[in-house]
């Protein structure tokens, strides 16, 4: 591994000020001040609009977008040099003049069932109430468990799980990823196959945000990148962007690396799950984007295009 010859003597990443967000800023403060001893690592701690709006699904106020608009304003006007994102929370279209630059190496990428009551989806009666915020496991659950209550469910980590504590939901379905860093394993009664609930595209990644003229940002944050898991990722977030992929549309892509061949699985769906068009595609590594963008065409011919037309509709 290659170090830039020059390194500056401090460095600001933006967060925000859940505990997850803050845990993933200090994983890359801590990465970076290994390999910058003499650099001085700082976070900037900040309450997004995201953050703030809680009393309505994340589909409905402007997206995932919400919880990275004012980091980028701190990257915008210098008061930060990088941010960190959970990859399934950036937007599918990087805004103009912001980069991805580094993506570290992958969490597990699978959804987790929690509950204090029932073991796991299987055992839940018909009526019992399930909180998720994302459309994509609404989707997935009302298609193979329609006898159950599908509600919203927001907040950070911690908030979500207090609300399952105080009987609100009989479980809820969050990233295994999240509990797992914070250190909440014992809460996850049972880790969902991607057979059963394909992940969201990026679900389990971290990447990293500057402004793309910042070469010397991108030159120091190299080292971090993990190649696997970033070419699993472009694949994930191709296929997602050429379905539109966004709060509104209930999707999920997830890609593997074997035998030096990405594999991408990939479905769209109706939010309600009665129609899912599902496929597959392979490829090289290095022609993730390709694979990505193949598999979501070949969706959008089998039936795919009729659900994002109702979707569209829906929404307005």
């Amino acid at each position: 591994m290659t170090l830039p010859r020059t390194v500056p003597r401090r460095i600001v990443i933006a967060s925000r000020e859940s505990r997850l967000a803050l845990w993933q800023a200090e994983h890359v403060r801590e990465r970076l001040s290994a390999l910058y001893p003499s650099t001085l690592v700082e976070i900037l701690g900040m309450t997004t609009k995201g953050d703030r709006i809680l009393d309505r699904p994340l589909s409905r106020i402007g997206g995932k977008g919400l919880f990275i608009r004012e980091l980028e304003v701190a990257l915008q006007e210098g008061r930060a040099d990088l941010a960190v994102h959970s990859l399934k929370d950036v937007p599918m279209e990087m805004p103009d003049g912001f980069a991805l630059t580094a993506i570290l190496t992958r969490e597990n990428p699978c959804d987790a069932f929690v509950s204090n009551r029932y073991p796991d989806l299987d055992a839940l009666p018909p009526g019992a109430v399930v909180g998720t915020s994302s459309l994509r496991r609404e989707a997935t659950l009302r298609a193979a468990y329609p006898s159950l209550n599908v509600e919203p469910l927001r907040g950070n980590l911690d908030t979500r799980l207090r609300k399952l504590d105080e009987g609100h939901y009989d479980a809820i379905i969050l990233a295994a990823a999240g509990l797992r860093r914070l250190g909440l394993e014992q809460r996850i009664r049972a880790v969902i196959a991607p057979e059963r609930s394909l992940p969201a595209p990026g679900q389990g990644a971290l990447g990293i945000e500057i402004l793309a003229a910042n070469t010397e940002a991108a030159a120091w944050l190299a080292p971090l990148n993990d190649s696997a898991t970033s070419d699993c990722v472009r694949a994930e977030r191709a296929f997602s962007r050429a379905l539109g992929g966004s709060c509104q549309v209930p999707l999920g892509g997830y890609a593997v690396i074997e035998d030096n061949r990405l594999r991408l699985r990939g479905f769209v769906a109706t939010t309600d799950g009665r129609r899912v068009v599902r496929g597959e595609a392979s490829g090289l590594p290095s022609e993730a984007e390709i694979v990505g963008g193949g598999l979501a065409a070949r969706l959008r011919a089998e039936g795919g295009e009729g659900i994002l037309a109702d979707l569209a509709h829906s929404s307005h």
